[in-house]
């Protein structure tokens, strides 16, 4: 097992999520892919920035560091799944309330993911290497609004993207999409982190201000997480066991990409 085997393994299952019969909410959504192909960064474990998410700053004290998922954490992988156009598309389109594609990619979507994460590290670990998927270890707690590992923050630290004005994480990819994360001892190549600042593939438009249902975003100070977590289980009512918005993620020049990038190129 080597790095390119394990990001085709990632990217091969990533590519195979598609809403069952079973699951769909209508028999058009029957059959959807969910994903496009994802991206891969990767940090060394002892890089700083990971215990700098400790922070009151960013993430909080409880936020753990690798080596508190295997001690003889090396590297951290970050993978970044965009979400498929028609799963984009079909949310841009105008309404409040989350279009049914995007519930499935928001619920069976992370469902698929978690069961990727799962494989992957046992993956792994057959091939001889310590390997922990924190979104899918007993020790993952949420904290608040925030959890003990968040996978924006890291794929920040791993050189996937900055931050936006909604707190999502703008990849060369976009914004629409879901995260996971390996930690292990099996050697990777260090991603080159383009950027140095936070925000620096948002150029702060102000689209996501008013794509929001609920006004939970801020043009000067961003998203305030109790309105939008209010959305999100008035969403859960309406549509359980599913909830979902992304209203913030799609219609706004970073669903798909990194438009300061596009700008400075």
């Amino acid at each position: 097992m080597n790095e390119f085997e394990l990001k085709e393994f990632i990217s091969g299952k990533a590519l195979a999520v598609r809403i069952s019969e079973a699951e769909a909410l209508h028999p058009a959504l029957s059959g959807m892919r969910v994903f496009d192909a994802p991206i891969f960064a990767a940090a060394r474990a002892d890089d700083p920035l990971f215990s700098g998410l400790k922070s009151a700053d960013a993430v909080g004290a409880h936020h753990l560091v690798p080596a508190d998922w295997t001690r003889d954490a090396r590297f951290v992988l970050s993978v970044f799944f965009p979400f498929a156009e028609r799963v984009r598309a079909a949310n841009a389109a105008p309404g409040r309330m989350p279009a049914a594609e995007w519930l499935h990619g928001r619920i069976e979507g992370q469902k698929h993911i978690s069961a990727v994460a799962a494989a992957s590290a046992e993956l792994l670990r057959r091939a001889g290497f310590s390997a922990v998927a924190p979104c899918v270890d007993a020790r993952f707690c949420a904290q608040g609004f925030t959890s003990n590992w968040s996978e924006r923050h890291v794929a920040f630290v791993c050189g996937l993207g900055t931050f936006g004005l909604s707190k999502g994480l703008i990849t060369e990819k976009g914004i629409a999409g879901r995260f996971f994360s390996l930690v292990t001892n099996m050697g990777l190549s260090v991603s080159r982190r383009g950027y140095t600042e936070l925000y620096e593939y948002c150029i702060f438009c102000g689209r996501c201000v008013k794509r929001c249902p609920v006004d939970a975003i801020d043009p000067e100070t961003g998203k305030a997480h109790a309105p939008c977590h209010a959305f999100l289980e008035e969403t859960r009512a309406r549509f359980s066991p599913r909830y979902g918005c992304g209203k913030c993620q799609t219609g706004v020049p970073c669903e798909s990409g990194a438009p300061a990038r596009s700008v400075k190129l």
